[in-house]
């Protein structure tokens, strides 16, 4: 019995440091996600201020600008969902609520190399294992004191 104690510790703090490496991985997913902002701004340049290029030649075509601003606002609405999404699933992990999405977004992280990957595997492994399917099950149980029958 000792060493299912020491078992369940052991899990517990591995737990603990899955949880904090989320939460840096989506921090430093977030700041990578804003790196496009400057392509989003030289293309509001170009849109709202195109007699700035008129030295070089002439003015960017309109679409070239909205171009810039689409694809760096999509970029950066994606990389601030993904980031949102890891921190998500790091809160998660520490309420031991939500397997199914824990699981998933764990999957997903391994397409981000090379920490992406790491942690993604590790999680995985972790989330495998008998015993921690067990710590979430048991935190995912209705109380009983929330059903009521009318």
């Amino acid at each position: 019995m000792v060493q299912t104690d020491s078992k369940s510790t052991e899990r517990e703090s591995h737990l603990r440091l899955i949880v904090i490496f989320h939460y840096v991985l989506g921090a430093v997913a977030g700041m990578f996600a804003m790196f496009p902002i400057l392509h989003l701004l030289f293309g509001l340049m170009m849109l709202f201020s195109p007699e700035s290029f008129e030295g070089q030649g002439e003015a960017p075509p309109a679409f070239l600008g909205w171009f810039f601003v689409v694809l760096a606002g999509v970029f950066i609405a994606l990389g601030l969902a993904f980031a949102a999404c890891v921190i998500a699933a790091g809160r998660c992990i520490q309420k031991r609520t939500r397997y199914l999405f824990c699981l998933v977004m764990a999957g997903v992280q391994c397409m981000f190399v090379p920490f992406g990957t790491v942690l993604g595997v590790f999680t995985i492994l972790l989330l495998m294992n008998e015993d921690v399917k067990a710590m979430f099950a048991s935190h995912s149980k209705p109380t009983g004191s929330n059903l009521s029958v009318s």
